[in-house]
């Protein structure tokens, strides 16, 4: 499979990546699958960075894999290629059944390690979508803490992190088509026709009506929204700053966050530093509504995000090990 093959859409999470997901997937020459994750997990092998609560003693695993990788021909060269054999595997056999030309892969986890996607797949087709970031942790907030902003950015920030990441990935990589959430929603037919020309793709309706064409439904992204409608909306572009402006304290915690972002990073994402509050100017004090989403998917985020709370150091936690010890022994080949 070649790169050429392959494309990734480099965004965050709540940034209105599954919409943009289902649009591009409406092509017929595009094929995808919610969230495969697959590149992440390679990032952390060892070379690049750890995951620290690996079963092993990822110190060591790291240091034996960069001194096994000296002593290949290429070095890091031929490391790369043996995780790129290894996706490119399992892209191809999935995307050649169907007889789509292009596998597109979503998955916001990909935002915080982009410049490495970019250097495992450098002729592969990108497109990197933001969102306002108040958008992104309004939407955080509201979908998962219940309305409180400081307790999404104490327990998973995704702010600075993000727009540090994908800020720096877009001065680096201006090749990728960068999409704006609130100009896809605005004119969803003059950024698709855009995209797919950019890669080589001619335009479909079904690029804007994307609800008429049936996609695959599984557990990661947030289907829930994008299933309301069946082509883009604009309604909750400037909700954040309703919020926001009748809510003196979450602004003021929002100001502090800001004002840690590099500006450069910002001017980047397509929201420069003198124009990123316009919105507060404009739109009238609306503090959100608890949302109303008893549904499969919030339902199986809120267990989760109850259960890790904590999970370490409480009676729960203990009963969760003695039971995975039990299934490893049960189970055991």
């Amino acid at each position: 499979m070649t790169d050429s093959a392959l494309a990734f859409i480099l965004c965050t999470p709540r940034s209105g990546s599954t919409l943009l997901q289902r649009m591009v997937g409406s092509h017929h020459a595009v094929y995808t699958h919610p969230e495969p994750h697959l590149l992440t997990p390679l990032y952390y092998l060892g070379y690049y960075a750890t995951v620290d609560s690996a079963p092993y003693d990822h110190i060591n695993a790291a240091e034996a894999l960069r001194e096994f990788t000296d002593e290949l021909p290429r070095g890091e060269q031929d490391y790369l290629d043996a995780l790129r054999a290894y996706a490119n595997v399992l892209y191809d056999r999935v995307r050649e059944p169907t007889g789509a030309e292009i596998f597109l892969d979503k998955t916001p986890a990909y935002g915080l390690i982009a410049s490495f996607v970019a250097r495992l797949f450098p002729d592969a087709r990108f497109v990197v979508l933001t969102r306002h970031p108040m958008a992104i942790w309004h939407s955080q907030a509201h979908s998962f803490f219940g309305g409180d902003y400081r307790a999404a950015l104490e327990q998973n920030p995704l702010v600075e992190p993000y727009v540090e990441s994908l800020g720096r990935f877009l001065l680096e990589h201006p090749q990728g088509v960068h999409v704006r959430y609130e100009d896809l929603v605005r004119r969803p037919e003059t950024e698709m026709r855009r995209l797919l020309a950019e890669w080589g793709l001619d335009f479909e309706e079904a690029c804007v009506e994307y609800g008429r064409v049936e996609h695959i439904r599984k557990s990661y992204g947030d289907p829930m929204s994008v299933e309301k409608h069946q082509r883009p909306v604009d309604d909750s572009v400037d909700t954040w700053a309703q919020d926001l402006k009748g809510r003196p304290d979450a602004l003021a915690l929002a100001r502090e966050v800001v004002d840690r972002l590099d500006p450069t990073h910002l001017e980047a994402w397509g929201y420069p530093i003198e124009d990123f509050w316009s919105a507060l100017d404009t739109s009238e004090s609306a503090p959100t509504p608890p949302f109303a989403r008893f549904n499969r998917y919030w339902l199986k985020r809120q267990v989760l995000l109850g259960v890790r709370r904590n999970v370490g150091d409480n009676a729960l936690g203990d009963t969760l090990r003695r039971l995975r010890y039990y299934c490893d022994v049960l189970l055991r080949d």
